[in-house]
């Protein structure tokens, strides 16, 4: 009874009263616009991989590739062994190991910084010149031949005095020998490390400006990373979050936010055989980074473990549910991205991640198909975590870890749909 009454509507207010309220509050929809634009929506790497300038070769993706291989064929040659090795469940282990070596033949390394800080050092500026021009010659190259990795870059040594001319030198010189190759490729990736004020920032800020105008480049086509590895990053001398600033000081060129652990763990005095990427003062830093750069469109990057799996099996074995149970622990607090230090971490790499998204596939599939038709369920999902679920699934399609066939079998939906849950704003052309 009564359902196909139609309602009587009344109002108060007067029309004037909303369009003075949108008035008041156009600067802060504007700020808000400026500021927390969202997440870009482009493929995030699981990893990035450190090389330095004088190693990195024509031919180290691929020898990293082998490199892992051989480790895995050596150390756990099939599926039971890494499963043993790593405690995956047996629904997984055939999965899990099968993508392992055909990420590893196909693909081993998703991003790959030239190092010329820490991994490379203080070098005469003649053989660090010649070692940028390199680099450039070499990414220029891969990019025109198909052997790039998604991402490749440099990291350049920091903003801070006694380095500052030779990080800039070398950042000229890199950039203009990619612009020589051809231009600056799509995949481009720049890391500024040891970063302690925002003004690093926006001095690296002005310095690519100038780049751009020297080159003729548009306005900003050049983004970067800020690498955090000193307390003063986290924690200003006012107690706000330094790292915040930095995001905001850079404009809308800032990338990503890179956990360093062990310089970090140093600067706040943690003894060498506790520094981790699971001790408390890396939660903590790593929280505020998290914090700082939700909704700015500014991913964060876990850190890395030093501890190589190399050596006898029971060596290598220990050193990988080391790497994997890092790994995992990242992956739940939402870290997406680490650093891989050698080779012999690739395995573990893709097998954490592949883990991690396959296990949790048909419950994401089946909530998010529930939300999409508007069924009902055991839980009740809002457009936030439908958000989540879609990026859940977009993530394990672009490292390998699911193939849309499947998710779209399990879901109905189409990788479009998927991107239009994940970035809904960006989905809608009013926007």
């Amino acid at each position: 009874m009564g359902q196909g009454r139609q309602e009587k509507v009344a109002t108060s207010l007067e029309g004037a009263v909303s369009k003075e309220i949108s008035a008041s509050l156009a600067p802060v929809d504007a700020e808000l616009e400026r500021r927390y634009p969202g997440d870009p929506g482009t493929r995030q790497p699981v990893h990035t991989v450190y090389v330095p300038g004088d190693v990195f070769a024509a031919g180290t993706v691929r020898s990293w590739g082998d490199q892992a291989l051989a480790a895995l064929d050596e150390h756990a040659p099939d599926a039971a062994s890494l499963a043993a090795v790593l405690g995956l469940s047996a629904g997984l282990a055939e999965p899990v190991h099968d993508r392992v070596r055909a990420k590893l033949e196909r693909e081993p390394i998703e991003d790959l910084r030239v190092d010329f800080e820490d991994g490379y050092g203080n070098r005469p500026d003649a053989e660090e010149d010649e070692a940028a021009a390199r680099a450039a010659r070499l990414l220029a190259a891969a990019y025109r031949n198909g052997t790039a990795t998604p991402y490749m870059g440099i990291r350049m040594k920091c903003m801070e005095a006694p380095v500052r001319d030779r990080g800039i030198r070398t950042l000229d010189i890199f950039l203009t020998g990619l612009m020589e190759a051809g231009g600056l490729p799509a995949g481009l990736v720049l890391t500024l490390p040891k970063v302690t004020y925002a003004e690093q920032v926006t001095a690296m800020v002005r310095l690519l400006e100038a780049f751009e105008t020297a080159r003729g480049l548009e306005p900003g086509r050049i983004g970067f990373e800020i690498q955090i590895e000193t307390s003063q990053s986290i924690l200003a001398t006012d107690g706000t979050a330094t790292v915040a600033r930095m995001i905001q000081a850079a404009g809308g060129r800032a990338t990503g936010l890179h956990y360093g652990t062990f310089d970090y763990s140093a600067c706040l005095g943690v003894s060498a055989a506790y520094q981790a990427g699971d001790h408390p003062a890396a939660d903590h830093a790593k929280a505020i980074m998290q914090v700082a750069a939700a909704g700015t469109g500014v991913r964060v990057s876990d850190g890395s473990t030093n501890v190589l799996p190399v050596g006898p099996t029971e060596r290598v074995h220990d050193a990988w549910r080391l790497h994997y149970g890092l790994t995992r622990r990242a992956l739940a607090r939402a870290y997406y991205q680490g650093w891989d230090m050698h080779p012999g971490h690739l395995p573990t790499r893709y097998a954490a991640v592949f883990a991690f998204y396959r296990e949790g596939l048909e419950q994401a599939a089946a909530r998010l198909a529930r939300y999409a038709a508007r069924a009902t369920g055991d839980v009740m999902d809002e457009p936030a975590t439908a958000k989540a679920l879609a990026g859940y699934l977009l993530r394990g399609l672009d490292c390998g870890a699911l193939d849309i066939a499947e998710v779209a079998r399990l879901t109905g939906l189409t990788r479009a749909d998927l991107e239009g849950f994940a970035s809904p704003r960006r989905a809608d052309p009013t926007v």
